[in-house]
């Protein structure tokens, strides 16, 4: 059966010799390799912008509010939420 994954794609930069210089230290401190201490590092800033963009911080009172809405308004058989959270999040 053929493979649906999608083959890994190339991502090319320039850094500045100082740049490349404290990653390269910090590389060796972990033992790791370049590509994939810069991937890490890329993929854990775009989960906690993504994340970033999700989270939202009400007062007491707006919290008891918010909470009481829901209360008052429970949801119901929402096929679009089920759906929604049925799938795995973007950096699973």
């Amino acid at each position: 059966m053929p493979s649906t994954q999608e083959k890994p794609t190339q991502v090319n930069m320039r850094v500045d010799p100082k740049k490349r210089a404290l990653i390269d230290a910090a590389v060796e401190l972990l033992g790791t390799d370049r590509t994939s201490f810069i991937l890490d590092a890329a993929c854990k800033r775009a989960e906690d912008v993504m994340l970033d963009q999700r989270l939202f911080m009400l007062s007491d009172d707006a919290f008891a509010q918010f909470e009481q809405a829901l209360e008052a308004n429970p949801i119901r058989n929402n096929k679009c939420l089920t759906t929604l959270m049925s799938k795995p999040s973007r950096w699973s």
